[in-house]
């Protein structure tokens, strides 16, 4: 187990990592929207008894084994995918013995795993709890039959409902279900249908996901946004104020990030590593992370992982990578910040920053503080009333309103990216 060497607030200060994502790429088929990097095994193999998972898992734990360790314990492990449920219980404690080996792992760590209906038993996740997974993300999606058979998944109403007692009888301290809203011939009947039976299921946490049309996805190939069978943008943004009306003021949870409601005490402590713009490991094909100012991704397809791998082992886990320019930062600073109710400190972006970049944000955000779009939250928890842009705040918190703020979050980064890019 690794010593800590420092405290919380002298790590976050120095960018050193205490979080790792582990990206596992296996399904069992492609789903129609997704443009992840993942690799199809079929239905019957999984696990143990496919060669092609073992052998990946070999690759990743040699890549844990050179990466440099920092001198900071892991507090949150995610695994995502693909489908970490394809993976056996020896296969899941081989890698997190990996990782506590390499870096350590807290006593009280977060550690998630991605999971679909149908492909996990009650002892495998009995195995799996055992391994250290406190926290489950459950890939429901949609709960209409002929939804789930449009994007193409694996999985059955029935799945859903059979995976649901299993993380019931298992006890999984914190369970998080996702769903996904602008599908294919989605109605609001269908929606409100949904959220109620994601409400009657009481997870910890729920993701609400809008769909976007990739390119080079089935759905890019099939679809064009705004287009039938596809909902119309009205009925998608009638769907964003349908989840907000059942699942804040009928179900009380707290919606804390654009996508991503929480029961108190229950927010994804990983996730908020990415929004807060901290560094992380990560680990695995099309994986990135964002280590000592630097962030570089993995190669997306197996082979060229499994090359870069070996070249990593050959020059001793030292391979070069390009600091993130200071714009960048900035940039990824509040893109990801501005997505949490909270939104960014506006003390944290003038000592990060300087005052002059600053004076730039709020002159662009001007127009969207007077639509109600932005806001300043002060101490007092209440809007402060910024009068025109040459008055520059010096204090609180420049979050985007919900809804509207949210709704139209796309409009304010493209014009901050164009104002500061």
């Amino acid at each position: 187990m690794l010593v800590n060497l420092y405290s919380a607030q002298e790590a976050i200060a120095l960018g050193i990592p205490s979080s790792a994502y582990v990206h596992i790429p296996f399904c069992r088929r492609r789903c129609y929207y997704c443009d992840f990097p993942i690799s199809v095994v079929g239905e019957r193999l999984h696990g143990d008894s496919s060669g092609t998972i073992s052998q990946y898992v070999e690759a990743l734990c040699q890549e844990i084994a050179i990466t440099p360790a920092l001198g900071q314990p892991l507090k949150t492990v995610f695994f995502g995918g693909g489908t970490p449920s394809l993976l056996s219980i020896n296969q899941l404690n081989h890698i997190l013995d990996a990782l506590n080996q390499r870096f350590g792992i807290s006593a009280d760590a977060e550690i998630s795993m991605e999971m679909d209906p149908g492909t996990f038993s009650l002892e495998q996740l009995q195995g799996y709890r055992a391994a250290g997974v406190n926290r489950v993300s459950l890939g429901v999606q949609a709960f209409q039959p002929e939804l789930l058979q449009v994007c193409g998944r694996s999985h059955t109403v029935a799945d859903i409902w059979a995976a649901v007692e299993i993380v019931r009888q298992v006890g999984v301290p914190n369970f998080s279900l996702d769903l996904i809203s602008g599908l294919p011939r989605q109605t609001l009947e269908q929606w409100q249908e949904s959220l109620e039976a994601a409400v009657a299921i009481a997870p910890t946490h729920i993701s609400i996901y809008d769909l976007t049309i990739e390119p080079g996805t089935a759905f890019g190939r099939y679809y064009q946004p705004g287009v039938q069978p596809l909902p119309t943008d009205d009925t998608t943004v009638q769907m964003y104020r349908q989840a907000r009306q059942v699942l804040i003021t009928t179900a009380g949870y707290e919606h804390y990030e654009i996508s991503n409601y929480a029961q108190p005490g229950h927010q994804c402590r990983h996730n908020r590593v990415y929004w807060e713009n901290r560094s992380y490991y990560g680990f695995g094909m099309g994986a990135t992370s964002y280590v000592e100012e630097k962030r570089f991704t993995r190669p997306r397809k197996t082979k060229e992982y499994y090359q870069w791998v070996q070249n990593l082992i050959a020059v001793g886990g030292l391979l070069d990578h390009p600091q993130t320019l200071p714009d960048e930062v900035l940039l990824e600073t509040l893109m990801l910040g501005l997505r949490l109710k909270e939104g960014v400190s506006i003390l944290t972006l003038t000592q990060q920053f300087g005052e002059a970049t600053l004076g730039k944000i709020w002159q662009c955000l001007q127009p969207y503080h007077r639509q109600g779009w932005v806001e300043i939250l002060g101490t007092e928890e209440k809007a402060t009333f910024v009068p025109n842009a040459s008055y520059i705040p010096t204090s609180g918190q420049l979050r985007l309103t919900d809804p509207e703020g949210f709704l139209f979050s796309n409009v304010v980064l493209a014009a901050l990216f164009g104002r500061l890019s």
